[in-house]
């Protein structure tokens, strides 16, 4: 399990992204990288990091799935993700 500190700044991240996606979006389109500058770090959408939505683990991550490949074995296993099951041959 991460840090609740690390999840919860990586979801502050997230409202941030939101909040600035529309005037991010205008600067680039205008060609003012001052503005952009300007603008909070966290703004930008690369510093949102891909977690678990289980456990908040940031490696490992399956986004098709959303979640760690250790929950995505374990989810699987107990039969809780329909149309995914154990490879044999």
């Amino acid at each position: 399990m991460a840090k609740k500190s690390w999840i919860a700044r990586n979801e502050k991240r997230k409202r941030t992204v939101e909040k600035f996606a529309e005037k991010r979006k205008e600067l680039k389109e205008a060609g003012d990288y001052e503005g952009l500058q300007k603008l909070p770090r966290d703004a930008s959408p690369t510093r949102v990091r891909n977690r678990c939505s289980i456990t908040g683990r940031s490696r490992g991550y399956v986004s098709r799935f959303g979640v760690s490949r250790i929950k995505l074995r374990e989810l699987a296993l107990d039969g809780k993700i329909p149309g995914i099951k154990k490879a044999s041959w």
